[in-house]
């Protein structure tokens, strides 16, 4: 009895390696593989069709010792800046809202997460028009003709907000799943000991809704460091004759390898993003349990 329990134990365990194989190749091939041939390359000169020559540490010396690779770096730091904290803010009272008691909360649900659906570029172009220094409506109805996207001091904060527009519905969503999961006995309870709205908010909704906005901010800080279609679409021709004063470290990897073909270049720039955005998320994990709450 012991020996055929084994037995299709054994069978059920080589059917189950057969159905993930799929995914585990996928990985291999598809992540795993390119990884340590980004990492190689890091350490290369491309000389083209293939061929690389070893130079060790050189391209990480001349990417740390570049201006345009810091201030692409800056640019990427001051956009999670300016998208993260109020994107949350912002997604969190949209999701308040519709948790209310409002009409047509259905409808305002599908309004504002219609922006997910739509392809990036898409959208990046539409508020490119709406940008426009001469035309965009934007400025029509500031009665100024702020270069939004062709002015270095304007042009990350045009991406961040574009990225900040198209993102708050999603976020909503999640927010609003996670209000909906808090059980209404606690409010009830804290009513009935006469809490305000306001304490009732700071000591039952934030807590107990606290590992939503937590996967919120890990995956906004992880897109935020690979921002890349907004500024290639927007910013006229890779940022309309202001250089690299507008790129962030995704689009600077990009013109490198695309445009000046420094494939170990930006090989390098590629390791060098993986291990900041490693380690950023690293601490938020380390930091989660200081003020991430659970309803256990």
């Amino acid at each position: 009895m012991n020996k055929k329990l084994s037995a299709a134990a054994k069978r059920e365990e080589r059917w189950g390696w057969f159905m993930i194989a799929p995914t585990i190749i996928g990985l291999v091939v598809l992540n795993l593989w390119p990884f340590v041939q980004t990492l190689y390359s890091s350490f290369c000169e491309h000389l083209g069709f293939g061929h690389y020559k070893f130079i060790g540490l050189q391209n990480y010396k001349d990417m740390f010792g570049n201006t345009e690779f810091w201030k692409a770096t800056w640019n990427t730091v001051y956009f999670c800046i300016l998208t993260v904290p109020v994107g949350i803010a912002l997604a969190l009272l949209v999701a308040l809202l519709l948790n209310a008691h409002v009409k047509f909360k259905g409808g305002f649900r599908t309004i504002f997460f219609l922006p997910l659906v739509c392809a990036p570029a898409a959208i990046a172009m539409a508020w490119r028009w709406i940008f426009n220094t001469e035309y965009g409506i934007l400025n029509q109805i500031l009665g100024g003709k702020i270069q939004w996207i062709t002015d270095p001091k304007t042009a990350v904060l045009a991406v961040a907000i574009v990225s900040v527009w198209s993102s708050i519905g999603y976020d909503a969503v999640l927010l609003l799943a996670g209000l909906q999961n808090i059980p209404r006995s606690y409010y009830e309870a804290a009513m009935v000991d006469g809490a305000s709205g306001w304490q009732k908010f700071k000591s039952i909704t934030v807590p107990l809704l606290s590992p939503v906005p937590f996967y919120i901010l890990v995956t906004t800080l992880i897109g935020g460091f690979q921002v890349f279609v907004e500024v290639q679409v927007m910013t006229p021709s890779g940022n309309g004759g202001i250089g690299y004063s507008a790129a962030t470290i995704v689009f600077y990897l990009y013109q490198k390898a695309f445009e000046s073909y420094q494939l170990g270049y930006a090989s390098a720039i590629a390791v060098i993003l993986a291990i900041i955005i490693f380690i950023i998320t690293a601490i938020n994990f380390v930091g989660q349990n200081k003020w991430v709450k659970t309803m256990d």
